[in-house]
């Protein structure tokens, strides 16, 4: 069977463009390796809960348009994320607030806490060369070495002081006593898991699960008139230019026999010693009612480790081999990329949904 479109990966990218290209009458056909649909925001059910598979994913945007889009596909409850950083068994708040500053320094007042951060911030002379010495200007060296230090080196698999100082530029510093991680104006979570949403994004497509692309990718372009391609952009090129780095995630889901288990959704666990970055315990994020609780682990690895590409090591050497994929993509006939893989770069969700929302208006 011939198809309009054929859409490598079924992640939230590849399901947007499938939407959109159904809506206009398109015949779509959707390739996935993984045995589900829905990429990295998958989630399922077990013991009335949602469990978010690869991670924790909170719906953040400050853009009208994108919340009114998602929201069409399900309601979305009111979730705040406020994690909490466990440093050797002290809970800090984050982000970095006035809570921060107080449990750490015992400082009350705004003036105090800034005055605390100048004096720890004045050792970082010039502009920061690295990511250590951006915490330190950010927040200070007593913060940077209990609550970023161990947790940035972990994540990553290098020191502080190899990488790259736009990786904690990210990170809110504020003076007040708001404990709300993200400052976009709408927040939440699907209030039935975000598997939901996929399928209803991915309703009337075929959908072809646990194969690979690639293995037939010739034969692929020739059933369709055009090829979205959603994966990693040196495996397509079968890494003629050699391969792109990235650091992967092991989750490690323990059903527990309690109710609840840490009282929060999100605890990073910010010291060098502890193997995992964050405990997630998925109830909390719908409020769901259980008499048993699920948690998971993540534990920061190697890609080779699992084969599982989750954040992108934006390096210049990584940068500039990206940039020679990107090349010989645009050579490519009748084949389109698009998605955080295919991009190399690190999407949160509202941003996904916004550039395939563009890319379909000028493909479709």
């Amino acid at each position: 069977m011939h198809y309009d479109l054929a859409i490598c990966g079924s992640g939230l990218f590849g399901s947007v463009i499938a939407y959109e290209a159904m809506k206009k009458g398109k015949k779509v056909i959707v390739i996935d390796k993984r045995s589900h649909i829905g990429g990295n925001i998958y989630t399922e059910k077990k013991d009335n809960i949602d469990i978010h598979k690869y991670g924790a994913h909170i719906f953040h945007t400050s853009d009208k348009r994108i919340w009114d889009y998602i929201n069409s596909f399900a309601p979305f409850n009111n979730f705040i994320n406020t994690p909490i950083a466990n440093y050797k068994g002290k809970l800090y708040p984050m982000p970095f607030n006035m809570n921060t500053f107080y449990a750490m320094w015992g400082v009350i007042t705004p003036k105090e806490a800034e005055e605390r951060i100048n004096s720890e911030r004045a050792e970082i002379k010039g502009e920061p060369r690295n990511m250590e010495e951006q915490a330190i200007s950010l927040v200070g060296r007593s913060i940077y070495e209990a609550l970023v230090k161990g947790y940035t080196e972990k994540q990553w698999g290098r020191s502080a002081k190899e990488l790259p100082p736009e990786i904690i530029k990210r990170l809110p510093v504020r003076l007040t006593f708001n404990n709300n991680y993200f400052s976009d104006r709408y927040q939440g979570i699907p209030e039935d898991g975000y598997t939901a949403i996929i399928e209803k994004m991915l309703s009337g497509a075929e959908i072809v699960l646990d194969t690979d692309f690639l293995d037939e990718k010739e034969e692929w372009k020739k059933r369709a008139d055009l090829v979205l391609y959603t994966g990693c952009l040196d495996a397509y090129f079968g890494y003629s230019e050699g391969k792109l780095q990235y650091r992967s995630e092991i989750f490690e889901e323990i059903r527990l026999e309690e109710e609840n288990h840490q009282g929060i959704a999100v605890m990073n666990y910010t010291d060098r010693e502890t193997p995992w970055t964050r405990i997630i315990e998925h109830k909390h994020f719908n409020n769901a009612s259980s008499p048993v609780t699920w948690i998971s682990r993540e534990y920061p690895v190697d890609y080779e480790k699992t084969g599982e590409p989750f954040y992108p090591v934006n390096d210049e050497r990584n940068s500039a081999l990206y940039s020679k994929y990107k090349a010989l993509s645009e050579k490519e006939q009748n084949v389109v990329i698009g998605g955080r893989l295919a991009e190399y770069r690190y999407y949160d969700m509202d941003k996904t949904i916004a550039a395939a929302l563009e890319l379909a208006e000028k493909i479709l």
